[in-house]
């Protein structure tokens, strides 16, 4: 029937239904149980309504102009016999078989056939075709939107079955569009969002859920699952706050603690990959009473080789720890405990030479050196060759300095 002379027709109920469900409006409360628009569709807000019909006529499943479209065979495979309605209850109905089987993949795609063709039904109203007497009036319509609001939660308990969680969660937002009393959408994206992780959002869906169902057992169950992973969630904040917490603190007390020594530290802008070896206080990096370690290099120049000691503590000295890397495998005639001298380079560019018994803390508040991407750099050379090398590496500095 016509609607009175001045009156704005009201759109039939699946329409209404449909268009909650592929095209919320910017209006749409975003909680645990309307999910956001899509990209695609969230591109529509600012589009006209004959920019978005146009648009829409490029999708089949929106389509008005039904002819040359490429994906045109794929809508007419819907056409079984029957009304709309019989042919998407005959899908639902092969969804569920295949549901029971635990074929989730396969049930999905019935319950998407019986989606599409409820969808391509409300387009040919759209446009004004006349429904037949044959599929009834009001009363068909609203049995459409019960198979619709039915395929959309059993899709999306596929969905949940294939762990595919997003797309649960919009399935469960269309439906609760069409009928916010559903309870089985309720629990299935209640279960979704906690796969999520998006606790809150669960928390929301679920509690509307019992609202509506207080002795749900499925949803108690869920209710239980979410008060579980929230006290994990939050022990994880707080362990994850409490170590940045510590880590700030032992920063704070290391560069105290080298601004206390007098200590010269730099970063170049590429520094060499060290793994966990860095300057630190031992035993506790976060008491200021405790010891200074350095990741240390010994450079063997005149043979292109090293030795790395890990953690060098201020307290102690070079030879302590010539004693038990020297003599080298290579080279057990030059290079021994006492055959070598040892030297460090200043932050001039020169050299000052290191004894084997004075502490490191002792060389790096003495000596003007400096600490280059939290490695201290110590020259090993055998005493026969040491002098030369010296010579060396002083002529190869200024001629630097003049180029």
């Amino acid at each position: 029937m016509a609607a009175p002379t001045g009156e704005i027709p009201a759109p039939d109920l699946l329409t209404q239904a449909i268009n909650s469900f592929s095209l919320p409006s910017d209006s749409t409360p975003q909680d645990g149980t309307t999910p956001s628009l899509p990209p695609a569709m969230a591109a529509f807000r600012n589009k006209t309504s004959d920019e978005i019909l146009a648009d829409l006529n490029k999708t089949p499943l929106f389509m008005t102009t039904l002819e040359e479209n490429d994906d045109l065979e794929a809508l007419k495979a819907l056409a079984y016999e029957g009304t709309p309605f019989e042919v998407a209850t005959s899908f639902k109905e092969h969804g569920n078989e295949a549901f029971k089987a635990k074929g989730y993949k396969d049930a999905k795609e019935f319950y998407t056939k019986a989606i599409n063709v409820l969808l391509l039904e409300v387009r040919k109203r759209q446009r004004g075709e006349p429904k037949p007497e044959s599929e009834g009036g009001e009363e068909e319509v609203k049995r459409e939107v019960a198979v619709l609001e039915a395929c959309l939660v059993n899709r999306a308990a596929c969905h949940l079955g294939l762990k595919n969680y997003r797309s649960c969660t919009l399935d469960c937002g269309a439906a609760l569009r069409i009928n916010p009393r559903n309870v089985k959408a309720l629990f299935r994206s209640s279960r979704a969002l906690l796969s999520l992780d998006r606790i809150a959002e669960a928390d929301d869906a679920c509690a509307r859920g019992l609202a509506l169902d207080p002795e749900n057992p499925s949803l108690k169950e869920v209710a239980n699952e979410i008060i579980k992973r929230n006290a994990q969630v939050e022990a994880k904040k707080r362990a994850e706050l409490e170590r940045e917490q510590r880590r700030r603190v032992e920063e704070v007390t290391l560069k105290a603690a080298l601004k206390a020594r007098g200590i010269k530290t730099r970063q170049t802008p590429q520094p060499p990959e060290m793994e966990d070896a860095k300057i630190q206080l031992v035993p506790d990096p976060a008491d200021p009473t405790s010891t200074l370690a350095f990741p240390t290099v010994l450079l063997y120049p005149l043979v292109l080789e090293s030795d790395f000691i890990k953690a060098f503590n201020e307290t102690e000295t070079l030879g302590h720890h010539l004693d038990y890397i020297l003599p080298v495998p290579w080279d057990r005639v030059l290079y021994t405990p006492k055959g070598v001298e040892c030297y460090m380079e200043t932050v001039t560019g020169g050299l000052v030479k290191v004894g084997r018994n004075v502490t490191l803390l002792k060389i790096l508040t003495t000596a003007n050196v400096e600490v280059t991407d939290e490695v201290v750099r110590i020259f090993v050379l055998p005493k026969s060759k040491a002098e030369l090398w010296v010579l060396e590496f002083k002529r190869k500095k200024a001629a630097e300095k003049v180029g």
